[in-house]
Order: C-alpha cells, then structure tokens, then sequence
C-alpha cells in the first residue's frame, strides 16, 4: 500500500469520503511541485558549477556564499520580465503551450518509486504510463510554436517534435528489454528484480535510453536550437516572463525525471548498501545529471542531418537488434549465470557499436558524414 492510500485511509476515519479523497491528491501535487521546484534549482546550480570546472573558470561565486543563491536570482530576474505576446499570435494557445510542456513533468513522478512503499501510485503499467505522458511534451512544443506567429519558431517547434518522434522509438525499444527481463510494467517490480544492476546486464540498451533521453531533452550534443548558427531561440522565441520560466523549468525538470527513470531502470533505483533508500535515489540522479553535463562540456553539437541519422541508422537498428539478443538470452540463458550474460552482452555491445561506428559514420573533408 503506497503512502497516498494510507494517507487517505486514515483521512477517511475522520473525514467525509469525498474529502479523504481528494485531499491526498491535492498533497501529493504540492509535494511534487515543491520536490521539482527545489532539485531544478539545485541542479541548476550544480551546473553552472560544474561547467565554470570543466571550462577552466569560477562559475557562479557572488550571489551568496559560494553562488548559492544565483538560481534565485536568475528566477526572481525571469519572473520579473514583461509578459508579451505577438501582436498576431494566439494569445490562448500562447498560454497555454508552456503549461502543457510542464506539466507532463508533474506527472511522471507519480510512479517513479522513492522506496517500496513511498511511490505515489504503484501502476502494474507504470513504464508505460511514462512513455504515453513524456510524449504529451511534444504537443506543446509544436503549439508554442504556432501560436508564436513566427515562422523562425514554428520550423524551429517542427524540427524539435520531429526529433522527439525520431528518437521515442529507440527508447521505447530499449525499454522492452527491461520489460522481458522483469516480466512486469510495474516500475516497484523492476527495481525490486535489480539484484545486478541492469546497466551490467544490459549496456548497451543503457546507452541507448541513455542517448535518446539526450535528445529528447534537447541536452548536447542534440541540443541544435541552442547553436548560434541555428534557428533562433527556437519555438520559445516569442516568450518571455513567467511563461519563459516554464519552458526553463521544463528543460530541468524533464532532466530530473529522465535522470530518476534511468536510476529506477538501469542503476537499481532506491536500492542501495547502508544509507537510507531515498539518498541512494538521490546520489544516482545527481550522478546521472552530472554526466549529462560534462557531455555538454565536451561534445560538439550534430547538424541536424547528423542527428536524424543518428537516430535512425544508429540507435534504431541497434535497439532492434539488442531487443532480439536479449529475447534470446531470456529464453535460452541459465538464470543462475548471470555472469556469462555480463560477458555476452558487453562483448555485443562493443562489437555492435564499432561495426556500427565503420558503417555508417566517417570523415571526409574535415566534416563527419552519415
């Protein structure tokens, strides 16, 4: 029984029905939002931190002891910006485009477990659950930016759902091989069945979640609307104030969440030695952040037909053919050796991307092909 239900149990012996019902609702949305709100600003900090590191700098070191305080600053200085929208815009489709981006976010977290019995609502379809509401971004990246009345933005929203689409698929693929190594949907089953970590089991599916997520968060070196040399700002281009900070909020938010997938599906989740579960969750998604960042620190970004090709000459085959591999390792392959399936599938992995690598990607005239 998850801590909602017993929350809401307990309300019920004190409380009329329909206000134990839907208090427990109202709870777990505020905690959610304050969660979110509090690890995307440490999480900005840590960034700023950590790339001043990586690029030889301070980084943020004014704004209270250490810099600490700069993500309230930064917030305080967006929140303050004139709101403004084009003169031929669609004022409520403008406003609404960043409140369909952010929150799908929200709703994410209702299944990622924290502990065996701290999770929200323990779905038997939970992964599923998350796929069919990460997608519901792309919906509002398109509508900000029609509503915009800016061609700059409205190409610039069609190549990023066009992107998010390309790269759903490898995803969804490498998840399916979780999924037939678990048997179950349910996000609580797949951390519990993690005795070995599913990164050791499955490298290279973790790399391949690991990339598309990149992507689907618009993070280098996929993170085309960022280039100077591109579109813009992309499909926000036309928002500012409040509604600038949504779409700032879903940029870290949707790291938060991808990082806390990643963590509950390929690094054992809230399992863990000695500390209490929550911290290991804790040190999983900030290790999982930081390697997001020092991928920014040290990758140039694709073009945009290297990143459509990537996604479906590279990741896609790959994922079909990881998929295939371990639905015979699960058919064929003793339980009881699970050090043989470390072997095979690091020995694949490798194999599979340096054949990949000669195939489909080379250098010619000082420019990498694909």
């Amino acid at each position: 029984m998850t801590l909602l239900e017993q929350f809401r149990l307990w309300l019920s012996s004190i409380w009329p029905e329909w206000a134990a019902y839907i208090t427990p609702a109202i709870v777990g949305i505020v905690v959610i939002i304050g969660i979110i709100l509090t690890v995307v600003m440490v999480f900005i900090y840590i960034e700023r931190r950590l790339l001043g590191r990586f690029q030889i700098r301070l980084g943020p070191n004014r704004c209270g002891p250490e810099g600490i305080f700069q993500p309230i600053a930064t917030a305080v200085k967006v929140l303050l910006k004139e709101d403004i929208v084009p003169a031929k815009g669609d004022k409520i489709l403008h406003w609404l485009a960043p409140i369909i981006v952010f929150v799908p976010i929200l709703l994410i977290f209702a299944v990622v477990p924290f502990h065996e019995s701290a999770i929200f609502t323990d779905l038997n379809v939970g992964i599923v659950y998350i796929v069919a509401i990460s997608s519901i971004s792309a919906v509002g990246i398109y509508v900000a930016g029609w509503a915009s009345s800016n061609k700059f933005a409205l190409i610039a929203a069609l190549r990023a759902v066009a992107q998010m689409v390309s790269y759903e698929l490898p995803i969804v693929l490498s998840i399916l091989g979780v999924v037939l190594m678990v048997g179950s949907l349910s996000m609580n089953d797949i951390v519990a069945s993690q005795n070995i970590p599913f990164i050791v089991l499955q490298p290279l599916g973790f790399l391949i979640f690991f990339l598309g997520t990149l992507a689907e968060m618009n993070r280098c070196p996929f993170d085309l609307l960022e280039a100077d040399s591109e579109i813009v700002a992309g499909y926000h281009t036309e928002y500012s104030g409040m509604k600038f900070a949504l779409f700032y909020l879903g940029e870290y938010g949707h790291a938060l969440a991808y990082a806390a997938i990643i963590s509950t599906l390929f690094l054992g989740g809230w399992q863990g030695p000695l500390l209490p579960p929550i911290v290991w969750l804790l040190i999983k998604i900030v290790a999982v952040f930081c390697l997001i960042i020092w991928m920014r620190a040290t990758l140039p970004r694709f073009r945009v037909d290297q990143l459509m090709a990537f996604a479906w000459k590279g990741l896609l085959p790959m994922a079909v053919i990881n998929l295939f591999v371990i639905a015979a390792e699960v058919l064929w392959l003793p339980e009881n050796l699970p050090l043989l399936m470390i072997v095979i599938n690091f020995a694949f992995a490798g194999a599979l991307i340096l054949i990949w690598s000669k195939l489909f990607f080379k250098l010619g005239g000082g420019r990498v092909e694909v």
